[in-house]
């Protein structure tokens, strides 16, 4: 396998993805309390792909340094405060995620090879009218 090129890849698209997260933490900040600021920097995500978060910071760095300098603070402070507990989070939810799909999986195999096949009519005995007529009158003796 490739770990070294999966971590790099994995820590950037973290990144990008905390740099998404800082920005939906500052516009909901912003709603509060600058409801045009909120929009404004709405109408600003609109525009560019949090695919790449850095390219992001640097368009947002020419439009509003302000707000720029305020998403890197954001987006650093959830890094320092969540990377302690992602390892056993991420682990811990591959784990339930894969059980589940597995289960989902043996049921379904197990649905397919236990399906019972329909009796055809010739396999199927129907009472004749004469049973009936026993029966009918066996009950009524009962009473």
């Amino acid at each position: 396998m490739e770990m070294p090129r999966i971590s790099r890849d994995t820590a950037r698209m973290l990144v990008n993805y905390l740099t998404y997260q800082a920005v939906c933490v500052i516009r909901d900040q912003l709603a509060e309390t600058n409801p045009a600021g909120a929009y404004r920097l709405q109408v600003f995500s609109a525009e560019f792909s949090f695919q790449d978060g850095e390219a992001y910071l640097t368009a947002l760095l020419d439009h509003d340094r302000e707000l720029a300098l305020r998403v890197m603070t954001v987006r650093e402070h959830l890094a320092e405060h969540i990377l302690d507990y992602l390892p056993e989070m991420t682990i811990a939810q591959i784990h339930e995620a894969n059980i589940n799909h597995r289960r989902a999986l043996l049921e379904r195999l197990t649905r397919l090879g236990a399906e019972p096949s329909l009796p055809s009519s010739a396999d199927v005995d129907y009472p004749s009218d004469a049973a009936t007529a026993d029966d009918t009158s066996n009950a009524s003796h009962a009473d």
